[in-house]
């Protein structure tokens, strides 16, 4: 018997079936974005969803983090999409958890380059497991700007906040890299005005990317309007009217009531 395949692998057509990195400036809407994926779960290892109606795990430690990809691959949960939010605490506790079990306060500490490899080994394989999961995976962070040395010259380019080598390996994982960017624009008093947007393609001003090249290269920073340009659909007709007795459908199931949630009567961006 051959493990070596004999057909081709068709693309994935599923937006549950790939990882993205989200990030940007605080407060531009990034956790509002990904709260309106299908039956999201928010492993939350800061505060900030607080105003945020979502269904949530408080991630505190990297053993909670690894308890709670425990229980997403026994399957036994309606959830279809998990959000890491964000990423950048997620690898501090992963260095935390490596220095613990070494019995150093800072992984520098251990053998030259050991504890940096420690972690990033650490940090890649549990991303890894969890990018395989058949479920949407959507990692946030904010972004810095930082100066660049190339062939040609210096110049300053806008990336996640993880540091260096974990961005690495985050962004070696993901299908997307969407960045959340404030575009300025005319408005319809013929003044100037802001609306905010997801940066796709590849540039030197800024970090993203689209692997699955459906894509336009601006997207508003909108989960509707981010779906309808993944599946190819039209935007709806202003004048559309839902059938009579209908109500939108937020695409979430029922959860089981052991899941932690945060809920208000608004939703704010984060």
């Amino acid at each position: 018997m051959t493990l070596l395949p004999t057909q081709k692998t068709p693309p994935k057509m599923s937006i549950a079936d790939l990882t993205a990195v989200v990030y940007g400036p605080a407060k531009i809407g990034k956790s509002t974005f990904c709260s309106n994926a299908d039956n999201a779960l928010f492993l939350a290892t800061e505060p900030g969803l607080n105003n945020l109606d979502t269904y949530q795990v408080d991630v505190r430690t990297w053993d909670d983090l690894l308890g709670a990809c425990a229980e997403l691959a026994a399957g036994n949960h309606p959830f279809k999409t998990v959000v890491i939010d964000t990423i950048d605490n997620a690898y501090k506790m992963c260095e935390e958890y490596i220095c613990k079990k070494h019995g150093v306060d800072y992984h520098g500490d251990l053998a030259y380059g050991k504890g940096f490899s420690l972690v990033n080994n650490e940090f890649q394989r549990v991303l890894t497991k969890l990018a395989f999961m058949p479920y949407g995976l959507y990692l946030v962070s904010h972004a810095q700007e930082i100066e660049v040395d190339s062939r040609t010259g210096k110049y300053h380019r806008i990336v996640p906040t993880i540091p260096e080598k974990a961005r690495r390996i985050l962004l070696g994982l993901a299908d997307m890299i969407l960045f959340c960017d404030i575009e300025t624009v005319m408005g319809a008093d013929g003044k100037p005005a802001t609306k905010r947007v997801m940066r796709t393609k590849l540039s030197l001003a800024y970090e993203s990317g689209d692997r699955t090249g459906r894509l336009p290269e601006t997207i508003d920073l909108n989960y509707n309007a981010f779906l309808r340009a993944f599946t190819g659909e039209s935007e709806p007709s202003k004048d559309a009217k839902p059938a009579a007795g209908s109500t939108p459908s937020t695409g979430n199931t029922p959860v089981p009531p052991t899941v932690t949630t945060a809920k208000s009567k608004a939703q704010e961006e984060k």
